[in-house]
Formats: structure tokens, C-alpha cells, sequence
């Protein structure tokens, strides 16, 4: 039966507008359910604790309240509100072999997903370009990245990831999902959405990629110059220990940067016709699941100032 208001072109094949989605993601593998369930939940834990950690030890430690860090908080905040947004539901879908998610509940994991995911590349973006100012401009440091400045660079931060995700919501979701509403993904994303489509979608697809344009193009392309300006000033340090040392304070960054624009680029910036496969479904986990649990790690592990207020940290803790 044809839910009336449909098109011509769905009375005429016979296909039933999609009310709701239903997530197989994984439902193949029977037997892996009760592991993959374990190996999510313990990543999640460790994302919760490793972030929330990081944003505790930034707030009560006076060193590391910089810009850097000052950012560095926001994004592990981000991270648990983005890995938050699908990891539960991914557990859920183990248990239950299948998630059905309605209309609305989709609509708001796209858009909430989105927003967040914006935000984390804005602030990735703004990080880079705060260590420019480090390296290339250091007697001007402090002039340029004063507490109002760095506000102003997180509000928008959030405002334009705001504008993004109301954007690329509208968008995807005035077109009209018929026929099959299986998804063969964790959670309700745009790849995936865009294979349930029936009639032109080539207007909505067009507004999606050039709002696209302003997150991830526009925040990689001021990493890459950051960091091309970067290399030049450490080039032109004449000991190879002055270089090593101003280098090795980019060095977190630059592998969070890598992570984390690598898969984007992987999963958006690349042909998405064919169906949805089990590589895409390990992309998807490492960028929303993983990726959240290491940036902690890799910020704690690579950086002296923040191995220091640990200790202090622990250090504290013992005594009383």
C-alpha cells in the first residue's frame, strides 16, 4: 500500500514511503554480538574517562590553562557528546541483532552527529592555527590569542557547526526515502541515507556538498597551511635540537589531525554510489568509536606538560 502523498513515481513501482530505519549493521556476524558489545563498551568507558580526565586535569592545573589546552578541553568535550551520539545505539543493535530507529529519533542522530562532527573539525582547524601563532609569531603569542580571542574562535566554532548541521539536516531530509529502509550502518549518516532515495535527488545533493565545503575542505585547508608555514619557521632553526623541540610541540596535534581528517576524507570526499560495505563499516566505527578514545591518549602520551600535571595530580591523591 502506497502511503498517500507519494510521488507518481513511487505509485507506479509500488513502493512505500520509509517512516522509520532499521539499522543491520553487523547482524551477519551472530556470534560476534556479545564480544563486539564488550569491545564497544569498554572503548566508550575509556573515552568518558580519558576525556573527562583531560578537561578535569586542564581546569585544575594553572599550566595548562593556554590557549591550547583551553581548546584542547572543548574538543574532549565534543568527543563525548559526538561518541556518545552513536556508540550507546551501536551497543543496543548488538544485543537486539538490529536497531529500528523512527523518522525523528534518525533525523535527530543526523543532526546532532553532524553538529558535533562540524564543531570537532573547526576546532582541529583552530588548534593548528594556534600553533602557527606559537611557532611563527611567538613574540606576538599572547597579544593574539588573549582569552577574548580564543571565546570568540570556540563560539564561532560552535555557531558555524550549528549553521552547518541545521543546513545539512533541512537538506537530506526533504527528500523522500522509499522502498527498502534497511541501513547497513551504526547509525543514521549520510552515505548510507542517500542509497534509500527514490526520485531526483541531485538539487539536495548539490546544497549538501557545498555547505560540505565550508567543514572539512575549509578546516583542512587551514591545517595544511598552518603547518606549511610551521615546517618553514622550524626549517629555518639552525640547531637540529631547537628544531626537534619546536616540532615536538605540533606533534599531538598533527597526529589527531591526521586521524581524524584521514577517515573523513575516506568516507566523504570519495564516491559513494556503490552499496554500503564491511569497510565502510569499520571507517565509520574508528572515526565515531575510536578515534574519540585516542585523542586523549595521544595528548597525554606525546606531551611533557601534561604527563607533569598527572604526576602532580596522582601525586596529590597519594599524599591525602
Amino acid at each position: 500500500m502506497v502511503i498517500p502523498g507519494t510521488t507518481d513515481l513511487m505509485a507506479k513501482t509500488n513502493l512505500t514511503l520509509v517512516t522509520e530505519f532499521l539499522l543491520i549493521a553487523f547482524t551477519e556476524y551472530p556470534e560476534l554480538a556479545v564480544p563486539l558489545f564488550h569491545l564497544f563498551l569498554f572503548i566508550y568507558l575509556t573515552t568518558l574517562l580519558g576525556n573527562l580526565g583531560m578537561i578535569t586535569l586542564i581546569r585544575m592545573d594553572r599550566r595548562l590553562h593556554t590557549p591550547m589546552y583551553f581548546l584542547l578541553s572543548h574538543l574532549s568535550f565534543m568527543d563525548i557528546c559526538y561518541s556518545s551520539v552513536t556508540v550507546p545505539q551501536t551497543m543496543a543493535m548488538l544485543l537486539e541483532h538490529g536497531a529500528t530507529l523512527s523518522y525523528t529519533r534518525c533525523v535527530a542522530q543526523f543532526f546532532l552527529f553532524t553538529f558535533f562532527g562540524s564543531i570537532d573539525c573547526y576546532l582541529l582547524a583552530l588548534m593548528a592555527y594556534d600553533r602557527y601563532v606559537a611557532v611563527c609569531q611567538p613574540l606576538l603569542y599572547v597579544t593574539i590569542m588573549t582569552q577574548r580571542a580564543r571565546l570568540g574562535f570556540v563560539t564561532g566554532a560552535y555557531i558555524a557547526g550549528l549553521l552547518s548541521a541545521l543546513v545539512r539536516t533541512v537538506t537530506a531530509f526533504t527528500l523522500t526515502f522509499c522502498g527498502n529502509n534497511e541501513i547497513d550502518f551504526i547509525f543514521c549518516d549520510l552515505p548510507p541515507l542517500l542509497k534509500l532515495t527514490c526520485g531526483d535527488s541531485y538539487t539536495q545533493e548539490m546544497v549538501i556538498i557545498v555547505f560540505a565545503i565550508f567543514v572539512l575542505p575549509a578546516s583542512m585547508v587551514v591545517t595544511v597551511v598552518s603547518y606549511l608555514f610551521i615546517i618553514v619557521a622550524i626549517l629555518r632553526i639552525p640547531s637540529a635540537g631547537g628544531r626537534a623541540k619546536t616540532f615536538s610541540t605540533c606533534t599531538s596535534h598533527l597526529t589527531a589531525v591526521s586521524l581524524f581528517f584521514g577517515t573523513l576524507i575516506f568516507m566523504y570526499l570519495r564516491d559513494n554510489s556503490g552499496q554500503a560495505s564491511e569497510q565502510d563499516q569499520v571507517v565509520s566505527v574508528f572515526y565515531t568509536t575510536v578515534i574519540p578514545m585516542l585523542n586523549p591518549l595521544i595528548y597525554s602520551l606525546r606531551n611533557k606538560e601534561v604527563k607533569e600535571a598527572l604526576r602532580k595530580v596522582l601525586s596529590r591523591i597519594k599524599l591525602s
